[in-house]
């Protein structure tokens, strides 16, 4: 790793090496915090989390080939050499930032409330077709996850897509700062975190602080459909550049073809060209994804083909609007997380499952199938958990999904929301159950679900609603 000697390593982060000097002038091949990830001359950095202390692994991580260990607690007289820190977590940040300023890398940074994984996949296919791409790697997008990312960039990357997640104020400028995007994406302003960010103004300010460490000369790229978004002016005075639905974003879609399950196709308009491609992954938010990604790839000097071969190479990631055929359902694995916003995408997907344009090779009978939702509870909604979780019940009833089954004990407002509205509009008579944790619901499985059934599942991540997928599987 360039620059990452251990000399450099202990002015980086503040700290005070205790070892010999010619150690000090070794560069560390690697920065873990996962004492079965060390390789030979890693750098073990020794996190305090909440079920284990990393310290109590030092040892272990020298045996298995770490040059140096990051500590905050004097580990005394030892064989080997160590950095003495205040906290770890803040030498683990300052070390990312000291890293990501040697590299000669472009930085893609993306946030947003719904989405963000999902938009970073889209762009980072897109940008495969033209460059060496590092991306963020499942949900490393925290204030742990982003420094280890920046820590595996290497000299043959020319583009680091980094996913970053908040959910309180000051967070981001922490992420940007170690970041240093040259384009930030912001994929929405919606009410996930809403409960520690206080309203979407709030939310608006929090990711908007992505803005602060930005390149001056760098790209901002803005969903345009969003209400919020289009107020935001950025301090830095670079002016945004829109995606979107609407004729007047400078990036477009027109023709819009649902296929079913089996994703879009759509014509899509640039400010100097329009072309057409196909979206394999079901939902209309999966346009302004492909969107995103084309304001993305033409801010990095690539043309339409190989943005249309980026859009069409995308491929689902599990617990992400996954399709997955057995021989008795069609599951549409969308468990990872949930919010008000994706939960009702998520049901808009299920509900045109149906659609006359499914392929005839589905396994599944697409045009005779019930659609099924299992959905659970939505976490740190705030105040108006219940209502949300109403409104989504209400949004299902109207979607005209088949069957409804409620996990968990806010989803029993959803169950609530569904009733209500089923009772004022007998056409869109829903099936409903509710149960309070999945043990319960699997007791009662069997009776509820029928082969041939798209079944959609949906919840937030603590949820754990992987195990009903896994069951549906089998």
């Amino acid at each position: 790793m360039k620059n990452m000697t251990l000399k450099a390593i202990t002015a980086a982060c503040g700290g005070t090496y205790f070892g010999d000097e010619a150690s000090a002038e070794k560069e560390v091949s690697s920065v873990v915090i996962d004492s079965r990830k060390v390789e030979k001359d890693s750098l073990f950095v020794a996190i305090c989390g909440a079920r284990v202390d990393g310290h109590n692994f030092i040892w272990q991580t020298i045996d298995a080939g770490a040059l140096c260990a990051l500590s905050e607690k004097n580990l005394g007289d030892v064989s080997f050499p160590y950095i003495l820190v205040e906290s770890c977590t803040q030498a683990l940040r300052d070390l990312a930032e000291h890293y990501r300023r040697s590299l000669d890398i472009k930085v893609v940074g993306i946030t947003g409330s719904v989405g963000k994984t999902s938009t970073k996949e889209m762009i980072a296919s897109v940008l495969e077709q033209k460059y060496n791409v590092l991306k963020t790697a499942g949900n490393f997008n925290n204030e742990i996850g982003v420094p280890l990312t920046i820590f595996n960039i290497r000299e043959e990357h020319e583009i680091a897509v980094l996913e970053m997640g908040i959910n309180h104020f000051g967070e981001m400028t922490r992420l940007t700062k170690m970041a240093r995007p040259d384009i930030c994406v912001i994929t929405n302003i919606g009410v996930a975190h809403m409960e520690l960010l206080g309203s979407r103004d709030g939310i608006l300010k929090a990711k908007t602080e992505i803005f602060q460490y930005m390149n001056p000369e760098g790209t901002i790229i803005l969903n345009g459909d969003d209400d919020k978004l289009i107020t935001c002016v950025p301090e830095n005075g670079i002016k945004p550049i829109y995606f979107g639905l609407q004729d007047s974003t400078s990036y477009h879609a027109e023709q819009i073809e649902s296929k079913g399950l089996r994703g879009t196709d759509a014509t899509f308009i640039t400010p100097k060209s329009k072309f057409t491609a196909h979206i394999s992954i079901p939902g209309e938010h999966m346009v302004h994804n492909a969107l995103a990604g084309i304001a993305v790839g033409y801010a990095l000097g690539m043309n339409d083909d190989e943005i249309k071969t980026g859009i069409e190479a995308l491929k689902p990631l599990a617990g992400r609007n996954h399709l997955i055929e057995t021989d008795t359902y069609t599951i549409i694995d969308d468990c990872y997380n949930a919010n008000p916003i994706s939960m009702k995408a998520s049901i808009d997907v299920l509900a045109n499952a149906g659609t006359q344009n499914s392929p005839p090779d589905c396994l599944t009978a697409c045009t005779a199938a019930r659609t099924v939702a299992i959905l659970g509870d939505m976490g740190e909604l705030g105040a108006q958990e219940k209502e949300m979780h109403y409104d989504v019940g209400s949004h299902t009833a109207k979607a005209g999904i088949n069957a409804l089954v409620c996990i968990g004990t806010l989803s029993a407002e959803i169950a609530r929301g569904a009733a209500e509205t089923t009772d004022i509009s007998s056409k869109n008579r829903i099936e409903l159950y509710h149960y309070e944790d999945k043990t319960a619901f699997f007791a009662n499985m069997d009776n509820i679900l029928q082969k041939g059934d798209t079944i959609l599942v949906k919840a937030s991540h603590a949820m754990g609603f992987e195990e009903i997928v896994e069951k549906l599987k089998k």
